[in-house]
């Protein structure tokens, strides 16, 4: 999503260009009478911003931005928000100062660790965590004990837990008491409490995978800006995903950096 070249473009799109969520996360905002237009609280979904209007959220500019998306591995201990209020490190402390206000699309816990994708692009966001366009996740996690393949068809039918009903993808078994699991919903601590109902202590968990895109070189604490390439497959793998079709995950560098 790049910034217009001429004439307006809808509030909530502005505000999601300007890395304030996703467009529905932005329309909320526009609800609560949080976003102002040149002064005054504006609470029309339909309202165009015009070049040279003035929009603030809470009284924080609204600054069109170039579209950014990096490619981070989340560290355990780290929390995926922007900013906690018990004050625990976020994702967000792996970057340096002056990049573009960034959020992190959809969320692994704070035990869990692995890739996770970071953007100003509400639009990118929101299609990438919305329930409708399924996008895979792939995780490898290890368990307190051997894995009965028994359980397996529960997993693969579903069942409730806190937050609904969850169902896995796929399992597949790598070692006794490691497993890897894809899952196309986004139900918050998903697996945890599906394997904990089959008598399961989840050890470690990592994301390897979102939708195409995987990357073994990339570190705990490393992050690295996707390429077009990229950018590209994510968009195609959206149509295909939603749809229901299945793609080979992709690897590749962009720019890269690491704190600590």
């Amino acid at each position: 999503m790049q910034p217009p070249q001429g004439g307006g473009m809808r509030l909530n799109r502005h505000l999601a260009t300007a890395g304030f969520g996703s467009r529905r996360a932005c329309e909320e905002l526009i609800r609560e009478g949080r976003v102002t237009l040149n002064g005054r609280v504006c609470v029309e979904l339909a309202t165009v911003v015009a070049p040279g209007d003035q929009v603030s959220v809470g009284g924080r500019r609204a600054h069109v931005q170039q579209s950014l998306t990096l490619l981070a591995y989340k560290p355990r201990g780290l929390v995926c928000t922007a900013s906690d209020e018990a004050g625990r490190p976020t994702v967000l402390s792996l970057l340096p100062r002056g990049l573009p206000r960034l959020f992190p699309v959809g969320r692994l816990d704070r035990e869990s660790e692995g890739l996770l994708l970071l953007t100003n692009d509400g639009e990118l966001a929101l299609r990438l965590t919305h329930p409708r366009y399924k996008v895979e996740k792939e995780y490898e996690v290890r368990l307190d004990k051997p894995f009965d393949i028994a359980h397996t068809g529960r997993l693969l039918k579903g069942f409730h837990i806190p937050g609904g009903r969850a169902k896995i993808e796929s399992v597949t078994l790598l070692r006794p008491d490691r497993v890897r699991l894809v899952l196309r919903q986004g139900i918050k601590r998903q697996i945890r409490l599906m394997l904990y109902e089959l008598g399961y202590e989840v050890k470690t968990l990592c994301r390897v995978r979102i939708g195409p895109l995987t990357d073994p070189r990339i570190r705990p604490g490393q992050w690295r800006e996707l390429t077009g390439a990229e950018l590209e497959i994510l968009g195609a793998a959206r149509g295909a995903e939603k749809r229901g079709a299945r793609r080979k995950p992709a690897a590749s560098a962009g720019r890269t950096g690491r704190v600590g």
